[in-house]
């Protein structure tokens, strides 16, 4: 099983020139192209920011709805009570609950990928930290998931809201779709989020901000994205 996956990946990178850099476009259509897997592969964005996440200024964190969506489905679970949670179930959420929700998550229950509550229920909702926090499914007001506008934040959620945050090493990961994907809308997507890191630049981050941008398929290789076109006006 083994020899057949390093032939597999072997003729993946075949052709390949693992150093050079790609425009958006020339990227999108190749990681479609050597996509492989007998699955439908995750298509993902590395961006390396010149930022140093240790100072709180120069923290970067944010969501989007990308345009084509990522192709994932996602469960969403919405912490509300009385016309709140009315309102999130009509809008698509998959299960939404005040109080007794809470206690359902705390004694275990983690069937979701998404967590949105409204500010009334941050109080009971913040007792789930040390569950939600290392999975990442902490509500946050600052990428729109602590809301009043709970019929907005569930839409955008099955849409396709991606949300980014830069890891301790100045990256950002984030889906931008699917193998399966119209190579246009990948670059599309992709461009979308680097547009949207570009505008999140901290006033207090200097040098080069965007250091590397790499897209990849799960089993495919990274191949690498030239930054210098997709950099703001300041730094180009």
């Amino acid at each position: 099983m083994g020899s057949k996956l390093a032939k597999k990946r072997a003729k993946t990178l075949e052709g390949l020139d693992l150093q050079k850099r790609y425009t958006v476009a020339e990227a999108a259509e190749l990681v479609k192209k050597k996509a492989y897997a007998k699955f439908d592969e995750t298509v993902d964005l590395a961006v390396r920011l010149g930022v140093n996440p240790k100072h709180a200024d120069q923290m970067v964190r944010g969501a989007i709805v990308l345009p084509h969506g990522t192709g994932q489905t996602v469960r969403v679970l919405v912490f509300a009570k009385g016309e709140k949670e009315a309102q999130a179930k009509a809008a698509g959420a998959d299960i939404a609950g005040g109080d007794e929700l809470v206690q359902k998550v705390a004694e275990g229950f983690l069937d979701f990928d998404r967590v949105i509550a409204t500010r009334d229920m941050m109080g009971a909702v913040g007792k789930l930290g040390r569950v939600l926090g290392p999975r990442g499914l902490m509500p946050n007001p600052k990428v729109g998931t602590v809301t009043d506008d709970v019929t907005t934040a569930v839409r955008e959620a099955k849409a396709g809201k991606v949300e980014y945050r830069v890891e301790k090493a100045g990256i950002v990961h984030a889906r931008i779709g699917k193998a399966s994907f119209e190579a246009q809308h990948l670059a599309e997507n992709a461009t979308a989020l680097i547009d949207a890191l570009v505008r999140a630049k901290p006033s207090t981050a200097k040098g080069i901000y965007l250091r590397s941008i790499t897209m990849s398929s799960t089993m495919g290789p990274g191949l690498k994205i030239e930054p210098a076109a997709l950099m703001g006006k300041e730094e180009a």
